[in-house]
């Protein structure tokens, strides 16, 4: 069985499948069927949802960056490990020059991508009966109140207590009872 660091709590979904750990200060939600994860001034930083199809179709590809990425091995299934991935689709029609960028973290089963193209952010793994999805969005240009010193670039995110929370809290998630 996994303990928490010092201080965490646990959550269990409410079809008690999956566990994860979270900081105390944080808090979980149950919203629309899915537990968002909170941070201590408010803001959503991640869904996990249980019992959900098949990521989306892989109908075009972007240009993308993969600024961390680490597999998790409590959840494999069938000989498919899933793994925390931070990356980015780059969105080169966009017409608000704010927004030419997804940035997004979470759990995926998707391929790594390789190359310089790949397919659209699929936050999406095999879990019994169907499968599941935990992820967030990073937003450089988010001002929520209360929110640490604005971040404006992925890289420098990466290096921020909330991002090292939100990819602790997401590593541990497992099969609940484990």
């Amino acid at each position: 069985m996994t303990t928490a660091p010092a201080g965490w709590k646990s959550y269990t979904t409410s079809d008690g499948t999956l566990t994860f750990d979270y900081p105390g200060t944080w808090s979980v939600k149950e919203v629309d069927g899915a537990a968002a994860l909170v941070s201590d001034y408010g803001k959503t930083m991640a869904r996990l949802r249980t019992q959900v199809g098949p990521g989306p179709a892989c109908t075009t590809k972007s240009q993308f960056m993969v600024y961390d990425s680490a597999p998790i091995p409590a959840l494999a299934q069938s000989g498919t490990t899933p793994r925390f991935t931070y990356e980015a689709r780059v969105n080169a029609t966009a017409a608000d020059p704010s927004k030419p960028n997804t940035f997004a973290y979470g759990i995926t089963a998707a391929p790594e991508p390789t190359g310089t193209e790949a397919c659209p952010i699929s936050h999406v793994f095999p879990w019994p009966p169907r499968s599941a999805s935990f992820g967030g969005v990073y937003d450089p240009f988010d001002t929520t109140p209360g929110k640490p010193m604005h971040v404006d670039t992925p890289e420098v995110y990466k290096d921020t207590t909330e991002y090292k929370y939100i990819k602790q809290a997401m590593m541990s998630l497992r099969p609940a009872g484990k």
